[in-house]
């Protein structure tokens, strides 16, 4: 961290730290917090549990079957399941936009769905896939074949399917599902409640810019949101270049009931401060 930085911090970190030993701290309500377990890969999850619902948290995103009984301990939800894995298939690169996947991704997706629904959650990620040479409208019709044949699961379990919104010009070369036109159009297509995207804002801040009116002409395509600061998703404070209370409060005037899930990359020795101070940020 530069001198700048930790100079900037500094003022917000003895408050934030003093914080912690408070009681639960009681937020807005108008928006429901979140935050991916994945960027906090040196904190355990009991750890990382208890400290979220001291602060606010009334989920944890990105988890697999096998740790939701400990967000259950906690009284959180698995706000947002991640993705189930089969011989190398259903991760960012290689997913639903090819043919040839599908038969092994309906029978993993299947068993995640049912597992997600089990245990009461109501969201499961999915990703396009890679393009590899293949042509975008192709990948559009590939993708809302594959998937048509696991939304009528998805209804009856009461599953939301969130297809991500990831960049493809800086951390995701080639991903499919790299703009909001793309990803709306796959939504209309299968036209299901239980399908939606995950508006990723730091991703789509690098891709698609004009967040807040995006949002405003877009909400309806959103099922789930993710944070992240731009550039090279760290804190999203006054340290990179979006103003989340303002991006909150677009969220919010449209009405969404979902989950806004910090997803950045804490570059501080505190991690969870960093996610403290992100969460009040954005509790407008």
């Amino acid at each position: 961290m530069s001198t700048a930085l930790a100079a900037a911090a500094s003022p917000l970190l003895p408050k934030l730290a003093h914080a912690e030993a408070a009681a639960p701290t009681k937020l807005k309500g108008n928006i429901n917090h979140s935050a991916c377990k994945w960027c906090y890969k040196n904190v355990k999850l009991e750890d990382f549990c208890a400290a979220g619902k001291e602060m606010g948290l009334v989920g944890i995103d990105l988890l697999q079957p096998a740790d939701f009984a400990t967000v259950k301990k906690y009284g959180l939800v698995c706000s947002m399941v991640s993705n189930p894995t089969i011989d190398g298939l259903g991760g960012i690169g290689k997913a639903w936009n090819r043919v040839e996947h599908h038969d092994k991704l309906v029978t993993a997706y299947e068993k995640q769905l049912q597992a997600t629904a089990d245990a009461g959650f109501e969201r499961l990620i999915c990703f396009s896939g890679n393009r590899a040479g293949l042509d975008d409208q192709k990948g559009l019709e590939n993708c809302a074949e594959g998937l048509k044949r696991i939304l009528p699961l998805a209804e009856k379990l009461k599953v939301t399917l969130c297809m991500e919104l990831l960049n493809s010009k800086r951390n995701h070369k080639d991903y499919q599902c790299d703009h909001v036109a793309w990803g709306a159009e796959l939504v209309k297509r299968l036209g299901s409640e239980r399908f939606k995207l995950l508006y990723d804002i730091y991703h789509m801040q690098i891709m698609d810019g004009d967040i807040c009116d995006t949002i405003k002409e877009n909400h309806q395509y959103f099922g789930h949101y993710h944070t992240g600061g731009v550039p090279g998703r760290a804190e999203i404070d006054e340290t990179q270049e979006l103003h989340w209370p303002r991006i909150m409060q677009a969220i919010v005037a449209t009405g969404f009931k979902g989950y806004v899930a910090q997803e950045f990359i804490p570059k501080r020795p505190d991690p969870i401060a960093s996610l403290r101070q992100a969460v009040q940020i954005c509790d407008v």
